[in-house]
């Protein structure tokens, strides 16, 4: 006996109900976020890149900040990667903001400052992968093509009860998206997995599709996040008082790194041991930061720049204009230096 057919999870009437039910949501409850004032695609893109593993209410000061110093992509592909890595500091993940760069002298030198309109051009781009493009694509050009990110993901798997992945979920999101405002849905479908269907406590009962919701965001746990490991780290704070201008010592990260390449930081001491040739008696603060899955006690040290490594010393007046880590930040910050 053959088995039976299985049934699309989005059969015509039920997609026509969600789309609409969705987007008269998202009309009339969106957050009144920065980004969505214009479709202006040099705005959408920089803050898809910014948003990248980065919570919206950190985002919006450094949009506001980086747009203020490069208003335009011409700005953008002129400035030095030093300026744009310091106006990035504090984001986090600085490959980004390099690739933005490179991304933006690309537009302007080789497309003579025009964007592709498809999202298999835009994945042509330094940095824009296949949900940068899409999003770019249908939110400041109308291309009906669907986006998945993490919040598209957890909607789609909770309304159709199924542990979608791959490419299953892309070709879900396809079957689902509002053709005539691609842009709109797409923006709605995130806005509803970051703000409704969240990964904990789902607030089912103001979900504007609760009645389509095959789990009512009843679905079993998938794979256990991973565990955050603790670490302690010490730097030293090296201030000099030359009358009119301080200056404070730093060192910059190597350019063949990973992580945070050529980026400038305090200088570490090891474990907070082997300073008998330095001059401090008690540590000037504590502060805990945190990088993915670990978490940071960073304690800082006023004391003498350490002599054996090499650095230099940066105006206290010109650290704005400085790339520095986001840990540097707001150790400088807490020292009021910033």
């Amino acid at each position: 006996m053959k088995s039976p057919r299985k049934r699309n999870i989005h059969p015509d009437r039920r997609a026509r109900n969600f789309r609409a039910s969705l987007l008269a949501w998202y009309d009339g409850h969106a957050r009144q976020l920065p980004w969505r004032e214009s479709r202006d695609p040099y705005r959408v893109w920089l803050s898809e890149i910014m948003l990248q593993q980065t919570r919206v209410a950190a985002v919006i000061g450094h949009y506001h900040e980086f747009l203020r110093r490069f208003p335009s992509v011409k700005k953008l592909a002129a400035a030095r990667e030093a300026s744009v890595l310091a106006a990035w500091s504090g984001l986090g993940y600085y490959r980004r903001a390099r690739m933005l760069h490179a991304a933006a002298k690309v537009i302007v030198r080789e497309l003579g400052g025009e964007y592709p309109a498809k999202a298999e051009g835009l994945q042509e781009l330094p940095g824009i992968g296949r949900y940068t493009a899409a999003a770019i694509a249908s939110i400041a050009f109308g291309e009906a093509v669907a986006v998945v990110d993490g919040n598209v993901e957890r909607v789609l798997q909770r309304v159709s009860r199924r542990r979608l992945a791959g490419e299953e979920l892309w070709e879900v999101a396809e079957d689902l998206l509002d053709r005539r405002r691609p842009g709109d849905f797409n923006q709605a479908m995130m806005e509803l997995g970051a703000t409704v269907c969240t990964p904990r406590a789902p607030g089912c009962l103001t979900c504007p599709v609760v009645e389509l919701c095959a789990t009512r965001g009843e679905l079993a746990p998938g794979a256990k996040s991973a565990r955050q490991t603790k670490r302690e780290i010490h730097y030293a704070l090296s201030l000099w008082d030359g009358g009119r201008s301080a200056e404070v010592f730093l060192v910059q990260r190597a350019r063949e790194v990973s992580l945070m390449a050529g980026m400038w930081e305090l200088p570490e001491m090891a474990n907070g041991h082997g300073r008998s040739n330095q001059s401090f008696t008690l540590p000037s603060f504590t502060l805990q930061h945190s990088i993915t899955v670990t978490n940071y006690t960073v304690t800082v040290w006023r004391a003498a720049a350490p002599s054996h490594v090499r650095g230099q010393w940066i105006p206290v007046k010109g650290l704005e204009r400085v790339a520095l880590t986001g840990l540097a930040r707001k150790i400088l910050r807490r020292a009021e230096l910033l």
